[in-house]
């Protein structure tokens, strides 16, 4: 069945996590990055206002990435956006780079065993970039280690895994995300 309301949101491998009232939340079983068929199946090209991945793109690798930037690209309006969230590989914390590394710190039962790549801002601009997308910072770390934060509206797209909301990380950092916009030009 394809959807065909006006403002179109959608969760990107939305786990257990249901933080965005109204968007329509799916697994990678329903929606899958890298199978065009099952966005076919669901939308029409260039009408969904927002997608959302929360901790979804390192677990591509970084082509995968870009094949992924691009479906979405096909199927989002016109100045319509993805917010992404990944581990921050700028983080200066040796454990919390232990915890999101490539391959995960254990057991292939660890949700981080699949992490194919970890971004730092450049990277992560850069592939959203390379497929046509405006970049906009919203949570890094920069090259020093140094964390930037520009407001972001939770209403655009719930992180958990964010400074903004995440309690672990409201005295002190401790579990940081890399949070962007991309946003599909207008022409």
């Amino acid at each position: 069945m394809i959807v065909s309301h006006s403002d179109i949101k959608v969760v990107i491998g939305a786990g257990e996590f249901m933080n965005n009232p109204g968007w329509i939340h799916t697994q990678e079983s329903e929606l899958d990055l890298l199978n065009s068929n099952t966005w076919n199946d669901r939308f029409q090209p260039n009408s969904i206002t927002a997608i959302l991945a929360e901790h979804v793109w390192e677990h591509l690798s970084f082509e995968e990435g870009i094949a992924a930037a691009k479906l979405c690209y096909d199927y989002l309006k016109p100045s319509g956006y993805i917010r992404c969230a990944v581990p921050d590989g700028y983080f200066r914390n040796d454990e919390y780079q232990r915890i999101v590394q490539i391959g995960g710190p254990g057991p292939k039962d660890h949700p981080a065993a699949s992490h194919m790549i970890v971004y730092n801002y450049q990277t992560l601009s850069n592939l959203f970039e390379t497929t046509g997308f405006e970049v906009r910072l919203l949570e890094y770390c920069d090259e020093e280690g140094r964390f930037h934060h520009t407001d972001w509206n939770e209403q655009d797209g719930v992180i958990f895994r964010s400074k903004k909301i995440d309690p672990r990380n409201q005295e002190e950092l401790a579990f940081p995300s890399l949070i962007v916009d991309a946003i599909k030009k207008e022409y």
